[in-house]
């Protein structure tokens, strides 16, 4: 019996949910192996294992601290692991033993607007640029989401394509639904994720306004956490004047997924993705999805998604028109959206990821 601890710090998180469908996965995949998963204290109630091999984990270092770099390599130690996943590249670079290495995307290196100030972008990127540098190399192997992140990697830090492996993600299968009765007979479009300005929530709230022309009684609902950034588009669109935008804060899977399937479409506005999961969950849940046409999402969500040009204000108001007015259109884009989402699972993920540790601890015992 091996001992695999898992960092899954902000499990509770978009990101997280990869960990955490990893770890309920894994559960019912290795019953042989222990496993230590590591969770911030106020996520300590979000994942509670079934196997009996399967123990969570406090720890408060959080990610990009002081105290990541020094205190978490010695808590790690501690729990004397024979591999450890880190579901994303920050991590004690004093930390040396055998590890592999989830990365997500390479978005902050590739970012040229966001929240911070130029000085302040300008030294994490550095910083993280340092950080993933020496993780591509020392790490044993690199998993990512999607062939766009693999490629980016391979191509920006020289990497062998050997050393890292994509394994999809998957999509929740929730068939249980809440109602929002507020919303039960209202047209709307619905977007779910973070407001990070690469996110584009403000071009895609402009070409809302302008589908208001037309359609005067159309919302625009965006889900997810009320942060700094959220705020300040709210903000934004107080002071523009903007209707029919509301903010609903982060709600529970239940609740999205009663709204994803009154939606008129989901919109994904992002520039930059590391996989695009919401937009899938809207495709299993029967919604028609429009979509940004870079980086990794032509690749995932193939003929079931309905593209524009992220940077275009006219374009995505073009492709949100189209889903709205061409009923032809949003039947043909369900249906491939239902198609589309049987390609993915994350039973198939952690059944990879699981072959990576093993083939992993295989090696460690030959050096």
């Amino acid at each position: 019996m091996k001992t695999i601890v898992i960092d899954a710090r902000k499990i509770k998180s978009s990101t997280g949910r990869y960990v955490f469908e990893l770890c309920t996965h894994l559960e019912a995949i290795d019953t042989t192996n222990r496993y230590k998963v590591i969770v911030l204290p106020e996520e300590a109630d979000y994942y509670r294992p079934t196997n009996p091999n399967f123990t969570v984990v406090t720890c408060s270092y959080k990610h990009y601290t002081f105290d990541e770099q020094l205190g978490f390599n010695h808590f790690l130690r501690a729990l004397k692991p024979d591999l450890v996943h880190f579901y994303m590249p920050q991590q004690p670079l004093l930390y040396t033993k055998p590890a592999i290495t989830t990365v997500h995307d390479l978005n902050l290196l590739r970012i040229t607007d966001n929240d911070m100030g130029a000085v302040e972008r300008f030294v994490k990127k550095k910083i993280f640029a340092a950080l993933l540098w020496v993780v591509a190399r020392r790490t044993r192997h690199i998993i990512t989401p999607t062939q766009f992140t693999k490629d980016d990697l391979v191509s920006w830090s020289h990497v062998s394509p050997e050393k890292v492996t994509v394994t999809y993600e998957g999509v929740y299968d929730l068939k249980k639904t809440k109602p929002t009765p507020k919303y039960s007979d209202v047209p709307y479009f619905m977007y779910l994720g973070r407001a990070e300005p690469y996110k584009n929530n403000r071009r895609m709230i402009e070409a809302h306004q302008r589908l208001l022309r037309t359609k005067p009684e159309l919302k625009l609902l965006i889900v997810g956490a009320i942060d700094d950034l959220r705020k300040a588009d709210m903000d934004w669109v107080k002071q523009n004047g903007y209707k029919n935008v509301d903010f609903l804060g982060w709600l529970p899977d239940e609740e999205a997924a009663w709204l994803y399937q009154r939606a008129i479409a989901y919109v994904g506005p992002s520039y930059l993705e590391g996989f695009g999961l919401p937009a899938l969950e809207a495709m299993y849940q029967g919604a028609p999805v429009v979509s940004a046409n870079t980086t990794c999402s032509p690749e995932v969500f193939g003929d079931a998604a309905h593209y524009f040009d992220p940077f275009s204000i006219d374009d995505i108001t073009r492709a949100m028109n189209d889903v709205m007015t061409d009923a032809k259109l949003r039947k043909q884009l369900i249906m491939n959206g239902r198609s589309q989402v049987k390609k993915y699972s994350w039973r198939r993920m952690a059944e990879q990821t699981h072959a990576i540790y093993i083939q992993t601890l295989n090696h460690s015992l030959t050096d």
